[in-house]
């Protein structure tokens, strides 16, 4: 054999899109050189899933589980998706929280292959030339991060690319976006994390972050070469820090089809998931007092989307507002607290409103004394502080409400505000709860966007939108309300089960695609927006 097809031969097998494994035929090994790379034995697709999840089971922890998965997805796509595919419900807290959170912190600890780009700031003059690489010809779906606000774990540099890459596996999963139309991206700019930077095996640049107009020079610089080179793509904004989370998703939503999943994903799904439980209560949206712990970019984005629901439901923008009490470190939000972010300003509440209420008299009012004084129907958690849903706050919300709606969504379970089983024993198992990560606790859901974002980017592409508007957003969050789970008497968690995640992500991409066209965004003829279209689109983990 020539040296030209022993070198085609090993580059078939070292490229996860092409490489099968055992699962080569007899006829593809003599038509491709194949013959002594490979073991004798020819397996299939089947066979390699149990040999791969053997293997896998035999991890000690979850951590090496999750290094085990990456390297399999560097080795072989289909194998690893068709594995995640063959049973969600194990393999998503592997694939993605709340396993990713220790993949992040010890992402230079185990990066053996390229995958995606890490775009630095040194680099800076070269990313239209990065980009130009053949091997992106198909891309349709970016997600970017700059590794700052990992979870609620925060900076974490170059280590953040775990969040790019398992947010996009799982838009292959659920969504059906073929592999090679992914692609994730790290923006660089250094790290505030001195344990990360002062680390002799961290794998990304060794300087403090970039900060001020050089960092929204090397954005736009970013963002008008994705332009240029890929028109039409989907790139989602993920785990950037509050002020840059906003400003971004501000400043580029309408100059290429984009969203924050941080801010707009979490809250549909937050909202979606509300609905499907208040539905249990038999309290309308309208009549919900919601005290919302942590009001950075996700939890004002649920506030303002729940502003909208209840807009859309009957009420005037200052009542809604009325309905909705945010607190965050300093407190509760209050309109006479100087340097207030915008985000945050639309939620303050007026001093005169608290004028009478039982306090502390202390300079900030507590998460415990709003609990107390507005007797909440819902209680979601966005903060990140560990514990914040204490059993006294809980009690004390379940002391006026018959069946209080409790949220802790903080990523990943080490910043969660309650563990759930605690929070239905200081309830008396009256309360509706919805957790950010899988804590395994019978009846509780797990507010995830997995059950937003992979629908939503499939109905903007699928509609050829050219914008993802709030009303997108919100037609999902409305659909996963209406989907539901559980059991007719209300038992059960409020969602649907994970293994039926792929019908989901059609069922909102059908929402999403609807939207767009009502809104007048949808650039793709009608036939392409119907549910068998959009079924027909989606990539099944199988060997050409």
């Amino acid at each position: 054999m020539s040296p030209t097809r022993h070198a085609a031969a090993r580059a078939l097998l070292s490229d996860p899109l092409t490489n099968k494994g055992t699962a080569f035929t007899a006829e593809e090994r003599d038509a491709f050189g194949l013959h002594g790379l490979l073991p004798p034995h020819v397996g299939t697709l089947d066979s390699q899933i149990e040999r791969r999840r053997k293997a896998l089971e035999e991890k000690e922890s979850d951590f090496q589980r999750y290094a085990f998965l990456r390297e399999l997805q560097d080795s072989n796509e289909v194998l690893f998706h068709a594995l995640v595919q063959s049973d969600l419900p194990r393999m998503l807290p592997l694939v993605y929280t709340p396993t990713v959170g220790e993949g992040c912190e010890r992402f230079s600890e185990i990066w053996r292959r390229p995958r995606g780009l890490f775009l630095s700031y040194p680099n800076r003059d070269r990313i239209s030339d990065i980009l130009a690489d053949p091997a992106y010809d198909r891309v349709k779906v970016i997600v970017v991060s700059d590794g700052e606000r990992i979870l609620g774990l925060g900076d974490q540099g170059a280590g953040g690319m775990g969040i790019p890459i398992g947010k996009l596996a799982l838009y292959t999963a659920c969504a059906g976006i073929h592999p090679s139309e992914v692609l994730p991206i790290l923006l660089d700019l250094g790290t505030d994390n001195h344990a990360r930077r002062e680390d002799p095996l961290y794998v990304g640049w060794r300087a403090p972050r970039v900060r001020g107009q050089d960092y929204d020079d090397f954005v736009e610089t970013f963002v008008s070469a994705v332009n240029d080179r890929f028109p039409g793509v989907l790139l989602q904004w993920e785990d950037f820090a509050g002020k840059n989370a906003y400003d971004l998703l501000v400043r580029y939503r309408d100059r290429l089809l984009s969203f924050n999943d941080d801010i707009q994903g979490t809250a549909a799904t937050a909202v979606g998931t509300l609905l499907a439980a208040i539905g249990r209560t038999g309290v309308p949206l309208t009549e919900q007092r919601v005290v919302l712990f942590g009001a950075g970019a996700a939890g004002s984005g649920v506030a303002e989307m729940l502003v909208q629901a209840m807009m859309a439901d009957g009420l005037d923008e200052k009542a809604a507002r009325a309905n909705i009490w945010a607190v965050d470190r300093d407190g509760l939000i209050l309109s006479d607290i100087p340097r207030l972010p915008q985000q945050q300003a639309k939620l303050a509440r007026d001093p005169a409103e608290i004028e009478g209420w039982n306090v502390s008299g202390q300079n900030m009012i507590s998460l415990q004394e709003v609990v107390a004084n507005v007797h909440p129907t819902v209680l979601i958690g966005t903060s990140g502080q560990k514990a914040a849903f204490d059993e006294r706050t809980i009690r004390t919300m379940a002391e006026t409400v018959e069946r209080p709606v409790v949220f802790p969504l903080s990523n990943p379970i080490s910043r969660a505000e309650a563990h759930p089983a605690d929070i239905l024993e200081w309830t008396g198992g009256k309360a509706i709860v919805g957790t950010g990560s899988p804590f395994g606790t019978p009846g509780v859901t797990q507010v995830n966007n997995v059950y937003i974002f992979p629908g939503v980017g499939l109905g903007a592409l699928a509609s050829g939108a050219t914008a993802v508007s709030d009303a997108m957003f919100m037609a999902a969050a409305r659909r996963l309300g209406e989907l539901g789970g559980g059991t007719q008497d209300g038992r059960g968690g409020l969602l649907p089960a994970v293994t039926e995640l792929r019908d989901v992500a059609l069922e909102i991409a059908v929402a999403v695609a609807a939207q767009a066209q009502a809104e007048g965004l949808a650039t793709a003829e009608p036939e392409a927006l119907t549910r068998e279209s959009i079924a027909a689109s989606m990539w099944q983990a199988r060997y050409a």
